[in-house]
């Protein structure tokens, strides 16, 4: 075979394979990952305020220990601090679920990169062999083997664009490696902090299970002291009196938005059907615990604490937070305002599940029962208001089956 034929022949090959492997390059890759290190490290820079403001929280702890009524104070603190914690466990949920999506996205990557690799380099391996099976061929020699300058202009614009090809396929196969092995440590390196960040969700929620415990074991140490169950009645009940002028105040703030929010005629149970004994009931009444005469704002309907909290009626939440202040006593509480003049307030809950401004129907989950405040157990303190007026809560409810507890008895209401 001449060398000028070889020379063409070679030319047709390498172009026949740019056609039928076409180059992919290190720019084919994916778009650029839609979740950034700058999210996460900004969760990460709420949690160090959460852990700043639960260090606070535990210096108050500390400073309440030689106070007479310490057993109360130290639960309400500790309520503030489960609070923090429950922040920091949501918070580390969001850069669980963040580096979730980064490594699906980080893997979609590597496996691209790793398949454009293997293509290049297939390629890389079919044009060696080539040139392997065709025996080495002088550049020089094809030069020379030119009959006139015309085709020596050709043959060497042919040899340039074969070296030009060659090394461009070089290149990119150096390219897409070193891509490859950017996108592992990426990936690697996200999967490590991931589990870092199970391992501190872990151990907050261990920390959440000790401080609620330590709730219990003051509830427990508090209810060993009559005279403080009865201070703390005596604060509720001044509680829901200051609470009428603020309620007031918020209707007439939120009055548009209510007047849209058609009442219903009656009142839905607050709670699921299967907790239905109220342990304290509305109005002047035996205190169940100290068994003297007292007076109370609203009724008590034990539950378990995380127990679904159902707004009575539609209406406009005009309070959502804990209580500060005179409302202090009532812990996490929500008021729900009505049309028709009523309003509704739900207290102790261990968490809030509405907030400030939401209109909300009929049997939607409000909040979640709890301990909050001044209380000695899981229970939802639950008022009803015409007005300004406190209204004995179970008139409305007539039709339902419920029962009390009367020394140590469950007894039908009705």
């Amino acid at each position: 075979m001449s060398r000028k034929k070889l020379s063409r022949r070679l030319l047709g090959v390498v172009l026949v394979l740019s056609m039928v492997l076409p180059l992919t390059g290190p720019g084919m890759v994916l778009d650029a990952s839609a979740v950034t290190q700058a999210e996460i490290d900004a969760l990460k820079n709420s949690a160090g305020k959460l852990a700043d403001q639960k260090k606070d929280i535990q210096a108050q702890l500390k400073a309440v220990k030689a106070d007479k009524d310490a057993a109360m104070n130290k639960k309400l603190l500790i309520e503030d601090q489960i609070d923090v914690i429950r922040q920091e466990i949501a918070n580390i949920n969001e850069q669980i679920a963040m580096y979730d999506k980064l490594i699906t996205e980080k893997t979609a990557e590597l496996e691209q990169a790793e398949a454009e690799e293997k293509a290049q380099f297939d390629l890389f391996c079919r044009q060696m062999r080539y040139m392997e099976e065709q025996g080495e061929v002088s550049y020089w020699s094809i030069l020379f083997s030119s009959s006139d300058f015309a085709e020596l202009l050709d043959n060497y614009m042919m040899i340039q664009e074969i070296i030009e090809y060659d090394n461009q396929v070089i290149d990119d196969l150096v390219a897409l490696q070193e891509k490859v092995t950017a996108d592992r440590t990426v990936l690697e390196e996200a999967q490590a902090q991931q589990e870092a960040a199970k391992a501190e969700q872990m151990a907050a929620q261990e920390e959440l299970e000790a401080q609620e415990a330590e709730v219990d074991r003051l509830i427990a140490e508090i209810n060993a002291h009559e005279d403080q169950l009865e201070a703390m009645e005596e604060e509720l009940n001044k509680a829901a009196k200051a609470l009428d002028s603020q309620i007031r105040a918020k209707e007439k703030e939120y009055a548009a938005q209510i007047a849209k929010v058609p009442s219903e005629s009656g009142f839905l149970w607050p709670l699921p059907g299967g907790y239905n004994t109220i342990s304290s009931l509305a109005g002047g009444r035996i205190h169940p615990v100290t068994g003297k005469p007292s007076n109370h704002a609203g009724i008590d309907i034990p539950a378990p604490s995380g127990t679904n909290i159902y707004a009575a009626k539609s209406g406009v939440v005009i309070h959502a937070a804990k209580g500060t202040g005179s409302s202090w006593s009532y812990g996490n509480y929500v008021i729900v305002s009505h049309s028709d003049g009523t309003s509704t307030l739900y207290a102790h809950m261990s968490r809030i599940g509405c907030k400030q401004g939401q209109t909300v129907k009929q049997g939607d989950v409000i909040g979640y029962v709890g301990t909050t405040g001044r209380s000695t157990g899981n229970h939802l303190h639950f008022e009803v208001r015409v007005g300004s007026t406190r209204k004995d809560p179970v008139n409305y409810f007539k039709d339902k089956t419920l029962y009390v507890t009367s020394k140590g008895k469950k007894v039908s209401l009705w």
